[in-house]
C-alpha cells in the first residue's frame, strides 16, 4: 500500500487528526474516542482501490477483532464496511503492532456474541442500533 495513494477513510476532521496522530507517532496508544480505545484500519477503497485509514473503536477478544459498521445509527452503512465488503484483507494497527487480518461479517448468534462485546465495549453501539432501521454489521478480523 503506497503512501502516495493514501486518502481518509472518514472526513470528519477529528477522525483525520487521530489518523495523522497515528501515522506521527506510530501508535494508536493515547489516541481514543470518547475516553475509550481505537484501533486503527488500512484498507482499500472499493471502487478506486486506493489506500484508506480509518480509526474505529477498539472490540478485541482474544487476538480476535470486530468492527461495528453503525455510522452513529446513520441509515446508510460507512463508506468503509463497503470498501472491506470489497476487499476484506486489511490491516489493523493496535498500539504499535500492525498486522493483517481477514474480515468477515458474522450472523445469528455469533453476531449475537461480537454485538454483546462490542456495547460492552461502547455501550453507544445499542443507542445507535435503536435510532435506524437497518441492522448494524459487525464484521470479524481473523489474523490471516
Amino acid at each position: 500500500m503506497n503512501d502516495d495513494q493514501t486518502t481518509w477513510g472518514d472526513p470528519r476532521q477529528w477522525a483525520r487528526m487521530q489518523v495523522e496522530k497515528i501515522l506521527e507517532t506510530g501508535t494508536t496508544e493515547g489516541i481514543d474516542a470518547n475516553g475509550l480505545p481505537i484501533v486503527l484500519l488500512t484498507l482499500r477503497g472499493a471502487k478506486s482501490g486506493r489506500v484508506r485509514h480509518t480509526p474505529v473503536m477498539r472490540v478485541e477478544h482474544y487476538g480476535r477483532y470486530a468492527v461495528v459498521a453503525s455510522k452513529s445509527g446513520a441509515a446508510s452503512h460507512p463508506d468503509w464496511y463497503h470498501n472491506i465488503k470489497a476487499h476484506p484483507e486489511i490491516k489493523l494497527q493496535d498500539g504499535t503492532e500492525t498486522r493483517t487480518f481477514i474480515a468477515r461479517e458474522v450472523q445469528g448468534s455469533e453476531r449475537a456474541e461480537w454485538w454483546q462485546r462490542a456495547v460492552d465495549t461502547f455501550p453507544q453501539y445499542a443507542s445507535y442500533q435503536a435510532h435506524t432501521d437497518r441492522a448494524i454489521p459487525v464484521l470479524v478480523l481473523e489474523r490471516k
